[in-house]
């Protein structure tokens, strides 16, 4: 999953996206209303864990301007504000769920799982995005920045994988089992020569790459370098 933490905690915030990198999740984190409110508008998230109180811009008011806008992204509000009146507001506000402070982080984790899962079996997703790039999994069809570009078959699944699992380092043997139905050598070329492919295509004639080499391991698409 991609999630995005929006707490103004240091401590708190750093626990939260250390395990859920832990977990296998892609974290980002805005330490106050105002970033929480442009991030989650900007980029696609599986999930927000949103606190109660923020400044810049309060947690259920940040919530209540993304329902109002069409965002359905599933939040998880955490606060240490934990009355029937206090859990009522939140999940009035847009809120799905409410966990109170202090928390068992396997318990966010599976409530947050569950969120998820309660989106995907309703909500087919049929749009990927990172960055500028964008697929359509109904047209099959990619774009980046407004700019359609032709992929053979292969090339596509193996753009839709790597973009399912967007900021994630992606293993050769990964890509073997899960685009190519192999489970052979991964030493075989057959990886390094699609994702060269799709480098002229996606990369080669825009400023900022997506397809990022990790040395050792594999390959990662994302919108920036890791920092």
């Amino acid at each position: 999953m991609k999630v995005l933490v929006i707490e103004d905690d240091a401590r708190a915030a750093a626990y939260l996206a250390k395990g859920l990198k832990e977990a296998g999740h892609v974290v980002d984190v805005a330490n106050d209303g105002k970033e929480g409110l442009f991030l989650a508008g900007a980029e696609h998230y599986d999930v927000l864990i949103v606190d109660r109180m923020l400044p810049g811009r309060d947690g259920l008011s940040l919530v209540e301007i993304l329902r109002a806008t069409g965002n359905d992204t599933p939040v998880l509000f955490l606060s240490a504000l934990g009355s029937v009146d206090d859990r009522v507001k939140g999940l009035r506000a847009g809120g799905d769920d409410y966990l109170t402070k202090p928390y068992a982080f396997s318990e966010l984790l599976a409530r947050i799982e569950v969120l998820v899962r309660r989106r995907g079996a309703g909500q087919p997703q049929t749009r990927l995005s990172v960055g500028d790039l964008e697929m359509d999994l109904l047209s099959r069809t990619v774009r980046r920045a407004g700019r359609e570009i032709e992929l053979l078959p292969r090339e596509f699944a193996l753009l839709e994988y790597l973009m399912r699992n967007a900021g994630s380092v992606v293993t050769r043997t990964m890509m073997l089992e899960n685009v190519w139905d192999y489970h052979f050598d991964p030493q075989t070329n057959v990886i390094d020569v699609h994702i060269a492919r799709l480098r002229q295509k996606i990369d080669k004639d825009f400023p900022t790459p997506l397809i990022h080499t990790v040395r050792g391991a594999g390959y990662s698409l994302r919108a920036a370098p890791a920092a």
